[in-house]
């Protein structure tokens, strides 16, 4: 489990397809504490550190989870997000992320709004009943709340200290963006049907 506040920006170092793709992340992240088999959300997917060096680890990325997110469009030298997994007693600063992604949304508009960006993304139609103005989305793994909801299509606001400490920085229109819904609206919606 993870909270969607991201703790460090790595860079893809390399990748390799052999059956699945292999792919080894710098990171600042004190890799003598982390072991083989680890968590770390890495632009919002769950993946396990199957190797690691002194600042990088590496993950084996299946074709199952490279078919449901963007990680297919990773290259050396892009920035991603980073969290390690949750310990008891961490502080959950943003809210429940499983590192389970459903899909992926798609930017269709960034624009300044004083020192903030908005940001509109199109998502697959049967995400976007998931959605709700002001509840919770995980992107590329960062926790952000959801200003508005008209259909298919949602905005967030992304604040000057989310854009420096994460790779929202480098957002553009066109961008394909890893999505995670809210655990807390996909169970309502699962009631709502049972019931």
């Amino acid at each position: 489990m993870f909270t969607g506040i991201i703790t460090d920006i790595g860079r893809v170092a390399s990748l390799k397809v052999e059956g699945d793709m292999h792919a080894r992340i710098t990171t600042a992240y004190d890799t003598a504490k982390i072991d083989i088999g680890a968590s770390i959300a890495s632009d919002g997917v769950c993946l396990t550190v199957v190797d690691l060096g002194p600042d990088w680890y590496a993950v084996d990325i299946s074709a199952e989870t490279l078919s449901k997110t963007n990680i297919g469009g990773w290259k050396a030298g892009s920035r991603v997000n980073l969290e390690r997994a949750l310990r008891v007693g961490d502080e959950l600063g943003g809210h429940i992320v499983s590192g389970h992604v459903d899909g992926v949304a798609k930017v269709i508009s960034v624009e300044g709004e004083g020192d903030s960006t908005r940001v509109s993304f199109r998502v697959p139609q049967d995400l976007a009943r998931f959605i709700a103005p002001k509840g919770s989305v995980a992107l590329n793994g960062t926790s952000l709340t959801v200003n508005e909801v008209e259909g298919d299509v949602f905005g967030i606001i992304l604040i000057s200290h989310t854009k420096e400490v994460t790779n929202w920085g480098d957002v553009a229109t066109g961008d394909l963006i890893n999505l995670e819904i809210d655990t807390l609206a996909r169970y309502v919606a699962r009631l709502a049907e049972v019931g």
